[in-house]
């Protein structure tokens, strides 16, 4: 089976993006550099080492330190599909990742956002 293009796509291509979405709702990119440290583990050094190295998202989350065992509680919609229900681990991540900016732009709190 082949590899879906979001896989290579770069991070450091996606990550203004993010910010971009979020500041567009007034919300900040120390919200958005919390939310992505938390859910891979990566420091605020670690995390502008990726950006910078221009890592695909595949490398991305290879190389992330941790995924918090609590990203099993995000759930929800993402471009039509559940991401409790999507069967390949990489993609899960990833729309883990993208339910989280979503959550930071309707408003939620970190606190929720972040599964405390």
């Amino acid at each position: 089976m082949p590899k879906h293009d979001i896989f290579a796509t770069k991070f450091a291509r996606v990550y203004p993006l993010y910010v971009q979405k979020a500041e567009r709702k007034n919300r900040t990119q120390e919200e958005v550099n919390q939310i992505i440290c938390w859910l891979t583990g990566y420091n605020q050094a670690g995390l502008q080492q990726q950006i910078e190295q221009e890592n695909d998202f595949e490398t991305f989350f290879a190389q992330a330190p941790a995924i918090h065992p609590s990203s099993s509680l995000i759930k929800g919609v993402v471009c039509g599909v559940r991401v409790e229900e999507i069967q390949d681990p990489l993609m899960q991540k990833i729309r883990y990742l993208d339910k989280l900016i979503d959550e930071l732009v309707k408003g939620k709190v970190m606190e929720k956002i972040l599964r405390r």
